[in-house]
């Protein structure tokens, strides 16, 4: 490697004007290569030594800011081993230094092949090097295999099925048993759908998942009238306050509280190896909370910190041209992809999976019992371009090399080990709310309760038939907005969107509002929003019955008779009517739950969000993900039996844990009683 990097140093030093390795009055040419040689062994000595302590320098620096600090951090490291140079008088320009160092860093790691996040056997020699030097640390592991789970944000079953027809996952293809090249393999493994709640998000699912509770979690975000605060699930405080909801209701630490790891996620599982984990990034930092540690342990090498930035850099480009494309092609549905939109994209589609695929493998190599990682590629690239685009796809294959690489990595792992491949939630495609209609479900919202809409909103054709049904509704002119008795701006509702999943809440009322008491502040709010037709369905409580689905042309089902072939429900599905019920029993469910519009034979549904490929309600293939699980253990569920919820998931997983007959997550109480 160091040959490698002499001569590289030496090619760039021919072509870089402000790159020189002699004196101003010329050199021979040994002494240049001697300068050459002395200056990328100094080099190096710095990236080995130096640079990890760079990096905890920067321990408070945001893991994407660090990327970018990269280059920069590089080319320093490369002037001062020129300065400190005893031979010749080399120098270079500041930015040069930054342009050569890069190189010198990407050429050392291509030809060494030991970066890339795909079939590598250089990678995972050194990673097994590295995994037996940190084992000499370690307990050494039991006997009994291990269990890594792997969750392919978003990746819906109809597409996981598409890909592996399509030949885009040859390694899935390969565990159930068939590929082009070798169509008769013995499957190793079992593939298997799920339902989702009425919730289709990783929120929801991932906390029902690895703590066995995702109750009253009715969205992605709500609104909770007691705190006076929106509850996010990707926030980090919120994700906090879920875990410890979730694990005062179990009495249980989760589905890792024995010798686990949770890498990626939104929540620990009680694992007591934690990194990239969301709900502990708002804690001191301590031995209790490494939720950043592993970024620094990957970029603490340099060489992955260069290959990994220069494919952020190559995906923000790769972006940025297909969106260019779209544009051009005037492709439909399409929402908007500007402004930091690519960066966030080429994070979660390179630096989060290169990453999270690192301390996956480090975790194989060291012996946990447990790992639970979460790969979110798929799903960002396809609230943007679509859950069956190219881009997409594309995605897809990317993620098919990981698990290629990890499943290898398994082989120098110190145990046998189990691989569970799992999604938290499908999407379901189509164009946004705001697209078809021209306003959103906010000023649909403040239409019916008769308060100023704006006038893009105004203008359009679903705004003026917005205004129509409310004169109908109330039989009298709305009220303009220069008339008295207008409502005041503490009544006005909070109305939050989680993909095609609105939530309605009035936030000067103290309780759950019934439909009765909405009825009497806005006569014409519930009609309205009913009768639009980009609206399923909505959920209400109600004085009478104690909870009603409203629907259009005045359907009103009490939620004990839902059950019905006819009605609002009916055309989404089996199941819809069970996580109705349950949701409305939520402390923290909205006023009004509204679900958008679902089309059974195209799959589409309409976001209230700008995405074209969403989950978080009802409707298609969001709400069926699928769990991808070794043949050598237990049927996830009895055969014509449906595996229903993230609740039900999370036993499952349990089950398989005990199977392993080592020294797993222990049994709850109630499951003690059952055994």
């Amino acid at each position: 490697m160091w040959a490698v990097s002499t001569v590289t140093m030496l090619v760039l030093a021919g072509i870089l004007p402000d790159f020189q390795l002699q004196s101003a009055d010329g050199d021979s040419a040994t002494r240049i290569a001697v300068t050459a040689a002395l200056g990328a062994g100094a080099f190096g000595v710095l990236s080995a030594v130096v640079w990890p302590l760079l990096v905890r320098l920067l321990l408070l620096v945001p893991a994407l800011v660090l990327g970018l600090l990269v280059f920069f951090l590089n080319g320093s490291l490369l002037l001062v081993a020129l300065r400190i140079n005893p031979s010749g008088q080399s120098e270079a320009a500041p930015e040069t230094a930054v342009i050569v160092a890069a190189v010198m860093s990407a050429v050392a790691s291509a030809t060494g092949g030991a970066l890339a996040v795909r079939d590598d056997d250089a990678y995972r020699r050194r990673l097994s090097r590295l995994a037996t030097r940190r084992r000499r640390s370690h307990p050494p592991c039991p006997a009994t295999p291990g269990t890594v789970f792997l969750q392919l944000d978003g990746v819906g079953h109809d597409v996981l099925t598409a890909a592996v027809v399509k030949g885009l996952m040859p390694t899935v293809a390969g565990w159930l048993g068939g590929t082009e090249q070798q169509p008769d393999n013995q499957p190793t493994h079992r593939l298997t759908p799920w339902r989702t709640d009425w919730s289709s998000q990783t929120g929801a699912s991932q906390l029902g998942i690895l703590h066995g509770s995702n109750f009253d979690v009715p969205a992605f975000r709500w609104y909770e009238k007691e705190h006076r605060e929106v509850m996010v699930c990707n926030r980090p405080t919120s994700a906090a306050e879920l875990q410890r909801r979730a694990i005062e209701r179990t009495a249980d630490g989760g589905l890792l509280t024995l010798d686990g790891a949770s890498r990626g996620n939104l929540f620990g599982g009680g694992a007591d190896e934690q990194a990239l984990v969301l709900s502990i990034a708002t804690r001191r930092r301590g031995r209790e909370n490494r939720s950043r540690a592993g970024y620094f342990a990957y970029f603490s090498d340099p060489a992955n910190a260069v290959r990994t930035a220069l494919s952020f850099f190559a995906e923000v480009a790769r972006e940025i041209g297909q969106s260019a494309t779209a544009r051009l092609r005037r492709q439909r549905p399409r929402v908007r992809r500007g402004g930091l939109y690519p960066f966030v994209r080429a994070f979660a589609t390179v630096v989060e999976r290169d990453v999270v695929v690192a301390a996956v493998m480090g975790d194989l190599l060291v012996g946990r019992s447990a790992v639970y990682a979460d790969l979110v590629a798929y799903d960002e690239v396809a609230h943007h371009s679509g859950p069956h685009s190219r881009d997409a796809e594309k995605v897809l294959q990317r993620l098919d090399r990981a698990l290629a690489l990890i499943e290898k990595a398994a082989e120098h792992a110190p145990r046998q080990y189990r691989i569970v491949v799992l999604s938290d939630h499908g999407q379901s495609p189509g164009e946004t709310f705001h697209t078809r209609y021209g306003l959103s479900l906010g000023d649909l919202v403040r239409a019916g309760c008769g308060l100023h809409v704006p006038r893009r909103a105004e203008r359009t054709h679903s705004g003026t038939e917005a205004r129509a049904a409310v004169r109908a509704a109330l039989r009298r002119p709305v009220e303009e907005r220069g008339e008295k008795h207008r409502p005041t701006r503490r009544s006005e509702p909070i109305v939050l969107a989680s993909g095609n999943l609105g939530l309605v809440s009035f936030p000067d009322v103290p309780h759950r509002m019934t439909k009765e008491e909405l009825d009497a502040r806005h006569p014409a709010l519930l009609t309205t929003l009913a009768n639009h037709p980009g609206v399923g369905f909505l959920l209400v409580r109600s004085e009478e019955y104690g909870g009603v689905v409203l629907g259009a042309y005045g359907a009103e089902i009490p939620l004990d008779r839902l059950d019905g072939p006819a009605g609002p429900l009916a055309v989404f599905g089996a199941g819809a009517a069970d996580a109705v019920r349950r949701t409305h029993t939520f402390p923290h469910t909205a006023d009004i739950m509204v679900n958008s519009w679902y089309d059974p034979e195209s799959g589409e549904v309409l976001a209230f969000e700008e995405q074209i490929g969403s989950h978080g309600g009802l409707g298609g293939a969001q709400g069926r993900p699928f769990l991808l699980s070794p043949v050598c253990v237990s049927a996830p569920v009895e055969e014509g039996e449906e595996l229903v919820g993230a609740e039900a998931v999370h036993g499952v997983l349990r089950r398989w844990l005990r199977e392993a007959d080592g020294p797993q997550v222990p049994l709850s109480a109630e499951e003690e009683r059952a055994a």
